[in-house]
C-alpha cells in the first residue's frame, strides 16, 4: 500500500512540476551525474561521498526550484562551492585526485525513478568528474528533486518528503487539500 501511495506522490510531483508526458524529449529536467575515478572500492565509495555532499549541500535549494532552467542556474551560481565540496571530500576521503565540474547536455540511459520512465537521450546536466573518470557512474534528476528525496533503493523517501514543505505545501493546493490528506493518512 505504501508502494502506491509513493508512485501516487511521484507521479503528482511529475504533474506539478509540468514534465512532458509521451515520448517527447524531457526538456524540464536537470540531471545530476557523477562519474568515478575508477571502479576501485575506494574511488566508487569516494564517488558516493562526493555525491552525498552535493545533495546536502543542493537540498533546499533544488527543492525551491520551480523548472529545470532555474534548477541549473542555481547550480550554476553555486559552481565554486560544489567544486569545493566535492573536492574537500576528496581530500578528506584520502583520494589524491580533484574533480571537474561540467555544465551540458549529455547521454543518459533509459531510468525509472519510483514508476516513472525518463527515456534515453540527451538531458541537460551536471556532470561531475571525479579524477580521470573512468569508473563507474551514479546519476539522478535534479530537477524535479528526485535526487533530493530518492532513498537508497530508488523510491521515494517519505521522511524527506515530509521535511520538504515546497511539495508538501504544492500537495496541499491540489483539490483543496483532498489529496495531501490522503496521502497523509496513508503515510502514518
Amino acid at each position: 500500500m505504501k508502494k502506491t501511495v509513493l508512485r501516487c506522490v511521484l507521479l503528482l510531483c511529475a504533474a506539478l512540476f509540468g514534465m512532458p508526458q509521451g515520448e517527447a524529449p524531457y526538456r524540464n529536467v536537470f540531471r545530476l551525474h557523477v562519474i568515478a575515478n575508477s571502479d576501485s572500492v575506494e574511488d566508487q565509495q569516494a564517488k558516493l561521498l562526493v555525491r552525498d555532499s552535493i545533495l546536502l549541500l543542493e537540498r533546499e535549494r533544488m527543492a525551491n526550484a520551480k523548472s529545470g532552467a532555474a534548477a541549473e542556474a542555481l547550480l550554476m551560481e553555486d559552481g565554486k562551492a560544489l567544486l569545493s565540496a566535492a573536492e574537500d571530500t576528496l581530500q578528506k576521503a584520502g583520494m589524491d585526485y580533484g574533480a571537474s565540474l561540467f555544465v551540458g547536455k549529455f547521454p543518459f540511459p533509459e531510468r525509472n525513478y519510483g514508476g516513472k520512465v525518463y527515456p534515453q537521450g540527451e538531458y541537460r546536466a551536471l556532470r561531475v568528474v571525479l579524477g580521470e573518470g573512468k569508473g563507474q557512474n551514479w546519476w539522478c534528476v535534479m530537477f524535479p528533486p528526485l535526487c533530493i528525496l530518492e532513498g537508497d533503493a530508488g523510491e521515494i523517501d517519505v521522511e524527506r518528503l515530509r521535511g520538504n514543505s515546497f511539495l508538501i505545501e504544492m500537495l496541499k493546493r491540489i483539490e483543496g487539500g483532498v489529496l495531501w490528506n490522503t496521502i497523509k493518512e496513508k503515510l502514518r
